[in-house]
């Protein structure tokens, strides 16, 4: 008597089991590392993005900008991007490479299960194999954190490296430098808060500047002084016409128009008495996150008051840390206001508009980065490349060490991860050999990017690794292989450490993965 499989799943609920729910794994995040390839290193290439709700249009070769903009169904692709996402968020850059490395020890370890290598015996591989790459990594990290000059130089270096692959590529020498007296700024803090980045259509990149202080895309109140000193502000988040009638349909009726115009003044005096308060905390600056009205601004002029309105709510949170103050909604206690405070508050006019630039502000480390280019777009992406600099540099502050780039650190992590296969027995030794493969496609896809001979390339810098010329890497402006440490191709020991190990760990996880099931979507019930 033959029984009927027993049906545990709802309807619509799938399940992918053994093999194909690996190869499912495997082909989804095979797919995302060629999707970001392309856009590797300093040839890669751009992507237009789409938004297919509004029409908006993207172009970028950040890898976690364009992950984290496409709308993918495979569990597998999901979980790459997400790598991509943690190393934007940890250092910044390297979301493209994070990507890459993790597709292709996917495809080194798809090839071992089709040998009949249990995927644990390759989880095991991949781990002695990281393990040994990292300590080679760590080996052959740099640190000039006590060499102000040295470091200074690291420093351009990595931001050039950084810029190298981005759209600034052609002016990264002047914005190596932008980025780096930025950082330099905070003074060890990674807090990025306090450098803020203005973008104004028009001109070429290379008129981008660096300002010190804080700038406001604002316009100062009609008829009050445009220029003061030594000032005192109060950041506020207040409604200034909280006393009008404004319920939508309100009728008032009076028996007389006297009366109208004892409504009016009972409105004009309640706000007289707010302004009165704003007056008694002894501040020279008003500055409001809602409007202030004409006749609130009015009362600041005849005060001697600067006022400015609706200033957005990003730009008076920054503000406020900025000149030491708190946002403050009542005023009844002046002495319990923390007030903020600058040397000088001036109208500036950054191409065709006014703003309003806040000198000597608390926070000395506040300073403001104004982006010049021909289009929105490529201000967008022009910002997202000094972002991955600036997040770079300010954890390369705090961690000193640094690597060699152009595919430097890679063959010599691979070097060292076969040295470690070598020593291994079993079949695990196949899989550190595989990992070493892997490391190998770094430099590979950065010299096919570049539409040079990778095969070439990359055999030449092996010998020249095996030949203990342990500073070599790719230069792509040549096509050849040369010194990076002459080059300056200098990166940022955390970010290379954070690749292998989120690209190792992540590849490891979708290894394990023997079944996919889907569930169905709950139905509500159409009463």
């Amino acid at each position: 008597m033959s029984l009927a499989p027993v049906q545990i799943f709802g309807e619509q609920a799938t399940e992918e089991r053994g093999e194909s729910a690996r190869l499912s794994s495997f082909v989804g995040a095979i797919a995302i590392g060629d999707l970001v390839k392309s856009t590797l290193g300093p040839k890669g290439m751009d992507k237009i993005l789409q938004s297919a709700s509004d029409g908006s249009v993207l172009v970028t070769n950040d890898g976690a900008t364009i992950l984290k903009s496409v709308a993918l169904d495979n569990a597998a692709a999901k979980v790459l991007v997400n790598i991509s996402k943690v190393q934007d968020d940890e250092v910044g850059d390297g979301t493209t490479s994070v990507c890459v490395l993790a597709a292709e020890l996917l495809k080194e370890a798809e090839r071992l299960v089709a040998q009949k290598i249990h995927p644990q015996t390759i989880i095991e591989g991949y781990r002695i194999a990281s393990t040994a790459a990292l300590q080679a990594l760590e080996k052959a990290a740099v640190d000039n954190g006590k060499n102000n000059e040295a470091f200074r130089k690291d420093l351009i270096n990595i931001a050039k490296t950084t810029l190298s692959s981005k759209v600034l590529s052609q002016d990264k020498v002047y914005f190596s430098e932008l980025a780096v007296d930025a950082v330099l700024r905070l003074k060890g803090s990674t807090n990025l808060d306090n450098i803020q980045v203005i973008k104004k259509v028009g001109g070429r990149m290379i008129d981008s500047y660096l300002d010190e202080g804080f700038i406001l895309d604002k316009r100062i109140g009609v008829n009050q002084p445009k220029r003061m000193e030594n000032v005192k502000i109060l950041v506020a988040n207040t409604p200034m016409d909280t006393d009008k009638i404004k319920v939508f349909g309100a009728r008032v009726r009076v028996d007389a128009t006297g009366k109208l115009a004892d409504l009016e003044r009972a409105e004009k005096d309640k706000m007289k008495a707010k302004v009165e308060k704003i007056k008694a905390h002894g501040i020279n600056c008003f500055i409001n996150r809602q409007l202030i009205y004409n006749w609130p601004e009015q009362l600041f002029a005849d005060a001697g008051i600067m006022s400015i309105e609706h200033a957005d709510f990003e730009g008076i949170e920054r503000l406020a840390l900025v000149t030491g103050g708190e946002i403050a909604s009542t005023f009844e206690h002046p002495e319990l206001v923390k007030l903020g405070h600058c040397d000088l508050i001036e109208e500036v006019i950054v191409g065709e508009d006014k703003m309003i630039k806040f000198s000597g502000v608390a926070a000395g480390e506040a300073c403001t980065i104004v982006l010049r280019g021909a289009t929105n777009q490529l201000l967008d992406e022009a910002e997202r490349s000094l972002h991955d600099a600036l997040a770079v540099l300010s954890q390369t502050v705090k961690e000193t060490r640094t690597v060699l780039g152009g595919g430097c650190s890679e063959m010599l992590m691979s070097k060292s991860v076969d040295a470690a296969a070598a020593k291994e027995a079993g079949k695990r030794a196949i899989a550190i050999e595989a990992f070493a493969r892997a490391l190998r496609q770094m430099p590979t896809i950065l010299a096919d990017n570049a539409g040079f001979d990778s095969s070439d390339l990359v055999a030449r810098l092996r010998a020249a690794h095996y030949n203990g010329m342990s500073s070599y890497g790719l230069d792509m402006e040549n096509g050849d292989i040369a010194d990076v440490r002459e080059l300056g191709i200098v990166e940022s020991y955390k970010l290379k450490k954070q690749v292998v190990v989120s690209a190792s760990e992540a590849s490891e996880m979708l290894l394990r993965v023997d079944n996919i099931l889907r569930a169905a979507p709950r139905r509500r019930d159409r009463h």
